[in-house]
């Protein structure tokens, strides 16, 4: 794993688009999470000056709901597209170049190769992981008085929960980059489905012309997004009657899992029988 982790910092230390997306990535990750409670509380006093009974201001950054909050406004899926695009710019680099041929030229099979990629997205999802428990945290610990352990600890879930979430949609990319193989087509397909096509499909499904199901709720991306699906905001329960989330659960986490599995052997399967 060391090894092939290396081969792979060996190929982006130099690579100024990496750096520079990465970058950017995590302002804009730490410039939302500072402003998600202003911008809530700027959209409730707008919604204000039309209702007759104001809605009071609220507060997300308190333990213990400062985990679901964070959590849940990192999963958003714009925010979400951020480390995919990275993802598929990384692996589509591989075949633009022909790097992936003089690696295995070099002596390094189809299967490191694939394996060097994936402990690559595992990296990342953990350094971006750690990046929000430790914006939490910081947060949640400021705003906060009167702090018990059992108030830090309570709703911590989240935190795996969120990491199950970015691994998944990297892993989506992955299997979008491998599958497509060039960066404009692979970024311009992953966002138009992810954006467009799901979300429509989505309604479509939830519309009441078409008979009543679930079906809408195990599509790819919709099932990443579900693993943290509501903020802990008392507020749009209230007015909105959403059944807010109280944990992750089990089932939520499994599906995006298992999509990624199938994706991540679909590409197996393709590249080892496939000409490089």
């Amino acid at each position: 794993m060391i090894r092939l982790l290396k081969i792979e910092w060996t190929k982006i230390k130099t690579y100024k688009v990496f750096w520079i997306l990465s970058g950017l990535y995590f302002v804009f990750l730490a410039l939302g999470i500072i402003m998600a409670e202003f911008m809530i509380n700027n959209m409730i006093d707008n919604m204000n000056k039309h209702l007759p009974i104001p809605v009071p201001h609220v507060n997300i950054y308190f333990f213990p709901e400062v985990w679901q909050n964070i959590t849940f406004f990192a999963s958003i899926r714009y925010v979400l597209l951020f480390p995919a695009i990275l993802v598929i710019i990384l692996i589509t680099n591989e075949f633009t170049h022909k790097t992936i041929r003089q690696n295995v030229v070099n002596g390094l099979s189809k299967t490191e190769f694939l394996l060097s990629k994936l402990y690559m997205i595992l990296l990342i999802s953990i350094i971006i992981t750690v990046f929000v428990t430790i914006s939490a945290l910081i947060i949640g610990i400021s705003h906060t008085s009167d702090i018990t352990a059992g108030m830090v600890t309570d709703k911590l879930v989240f935190i795996p929960g969120f990491f199950i979430t970015i691994l998944t949609i990297m892993l989506y990319a992955f299997f979008f980059g491998f599958i497509f193989r060039n960066t404009g087509l692979s970024i311009a397909l992953f966002t138009l489905y992810t954006l467009i096509i799901e979300p429509v499909f989505y309604y479509f499904l939830k519309s009441p012309l078409v008979f009543k199901n679930d079906i809408s709720t195990y599509l790819p991306v919709n099932a990443v997004l579900r693993v943290t699906e509501y903020p802990a905001i008392p507020v749009l329960k209230k007015m909105m009657g959403l059944n807010l989330q109280d944990t992750v659960t089990m089932g939520a986490a499994l599906i995006p899992l298992l999509y990624a599995t199938l994706m991540v052997a679909i590409v197996f399967r393709t590249l080892i029988k496939k000409d490089l």
